[in-house]
């Protein structure tokens, strides 16, 4: 696409659709607390289940007003609680093995981490494939949770960017947007980066692709 073309496209995209997860939720990552981090966790859990990713903010924001905002707080109330929070926030499907898994999540980063999602990134020497790794052995979190959870540390985790996940790179090919990592993220600032990837992960989610792309060639 021409220069111009591409500045359309980003403008209509982040103009549609750039705001952060992270930023849904209430987890201030560039300011990498260990409940920023931990709230991430949780959200990349609920998130790479087959559900709907709205439900899965909505649930997030609803265990953490329970009060649940560490691995402690989480894995310390009943099965029941959590399962009728799930519920009552539309995560009906998985409610009650998404329950069991949060508990067994946190149980883990308790006992690895001392519950500080921050101690795994130490753990993997800020080398991005090792958390990667590492990620993967909490439980609830795989390929897709991992992917969802790096795609928004990056916002505080600088050894992340340019962090672009494979069908995230594939949307940002259908755009007509550049899908290597360095020259996608030269076309905003660092901040602005984990804006840029979770909108290209909206628009794929709302099959919003097509419209953009004709919104942004309008004159």
């Amino acid at each position: 696409m021409a220069g111009t073309d591409t500045e359309a496209v980003l403008a209509e995209l982040l103009a549609r659709h750039g705001r952060t997860y992270a930023d849904e939720i209430g987890a201030d990552v560039p300011a990498d607390t260990a409940e920023a981090m931990f709230k991430m966790i949780v959200f990349a859990l609920l998130a790479s289940a087959r559900i709907r990713t709205s439900i899965a903010v909505a649930a997030c924001r609803s265990l953490m007003d329970a009060g649940w905002t560490d691995a402690a707080a989480m894995a310390e109330a009943t099965w029941e609680d959590r399962t009728r929070v799930l519920n009552s926030s539309g995560y009906a499907r998985y409610d009650e093995s998404t329950s069991r898994m949060l508990e067994a999540a946190c149980r883990s980063l308790m006992d690895t981490y001392d519950g500080d999602v921050r101690r795994l990134r130490d753990a993997a020497e800020h080398s991005p494939d090792r958390e990667r790794e590492l990620l993967q052995k909490i439980k609830g979190i795989g390929p897709v949770g991992a992917d969802i959870f790096l795609r928004e540390a990056q916002a505080g985790w600088d050894e992340l960017v340019p962090y672009l996940d494979e069908r995230t790179r594939r949307t940002a090919g259908a755009l007509g947007l550049p899908t290597d990592p360095a020259r996608l993220a030269a076309l905003v600032g660092r901040q602005d980066f984990p804006r840029l990837v979770a909108a290209l992960v909206r628009a794929r989610l709302e099959h919003d692709v097509t419209d953009l792309r004709e919104a942004a060639s309008r004159p």
